[in-house]
């Protein structure tokens, strides 16, 4: 039965010299991996919680799509999780909205066939049947942050993106239920506060604004909320990764899914 999160309790007292540290494997794509434009929520959990309580394994990869994350399992058994926390999916809708995109994963990711929610949900249960398969740990499933600020827009590109987003979020919340894994809300936590402040509407997927984006965090040492300004995004850096205002709520919630 799938889980919802609860209010997170009383936190846990720190562990004593002699207990290992709980290890948390976050299995995503660049949303995961928080490097350059995109909020690195792990950092900001593993200074929450401290490394003698937990251990957190980034199997973050910028450009996966679920197919890709699939590929890259055994490195997550290997590293003996006692939790895992599955954010994947936001690739593969892009790949599926944007023609450009599309091309761009087809070759750098090397992708048998083209994106689909059938794809997608055969890819992100296969994920879970052989982690719960070849690990004893407490897996949780994360629906998708949106992609752009405008929830009601009329523009087409938004839109689609709008909608296949819910789609796929919907896809995600249904196998953990089907499969008995936790879920965290991210799409529905997330949607209700930019519905309360809307922003832009992202319009097209173009290399050159990411590229420049990445100059500015990488080489200019700017932060994503610094790029978040520039570029008039309230919850992204670039319309597509997360600033610290929309990473936060990331990571209250995987917060409450691992001191549940």
């Amino acid at each position: 039965m799938i889980r919802q999160q609860k209010p997170p309790g009383p936190i846990e007292p720190p562990r004593t010299m002699g207990e290992l540290p709980l290890i948390v494997a976050c299995l995503g794509s660049s949303s995961t991996a928080g490097k350059g434009q995109a909020f690195n929520w792990i950092i900001e959990l593993q200074r929450r919680l401290g490394e003698r309580r937990v251990v957190f394994r980034n199997f973050g990869v910028g450009g996966d799509l679920a197919y890709n994350a699939l590929q890259r399992l055994s490195d997550v058994i290997a590293s003996h999780p006692k939790k895992i926390v599955v954010l994947i999916g936001g690739n593969d809708v892009l790949a599926l909205v944007s023609a450009k995109a599309r091309r761009f994963f087809r070759i750098s990711k090397r992708l048998p066939r083209d994106p689909s929610p059938e794809w997608f949900r055969e890819n992100l249960r296969a994920i879970v049947l052989r982690l719960t398969g070849e690990t004893s740990a407490v897996i949780a499933l994360c629906s998708l942050p949106p992609i752009g600020e405008d929830p009601v827009s009329g523009n087409p590109f938004q839109s689609e993106l709008n909608r296949r987003i819910e789609e796929f979020s919907g896809i995600i919340r249904e196998i953990a239920r089907q499969e008995g894994t936790d879920y965290v809300a991210v799409y529905e936590t997330i949607v209700a506060q930019i519905t309360k402040s809307p922003g832009r509407a992202f319009t097209d997927f173009e290399f050159l604004s990411f590229y420049r984006d990445a100059f500015r965090t990488l080489v200019l040492r700017k932060s994503p909320d610094e790029v978040a300004r520039i570029n008039d995004w309230r919850f992204h850096s670039d319309g597509i990764h997360l600033n610290s205002r929309s990473g936060l709520i990331v990571a209250d919630l995987v917060q409450r899914f691992i001191e549940r």
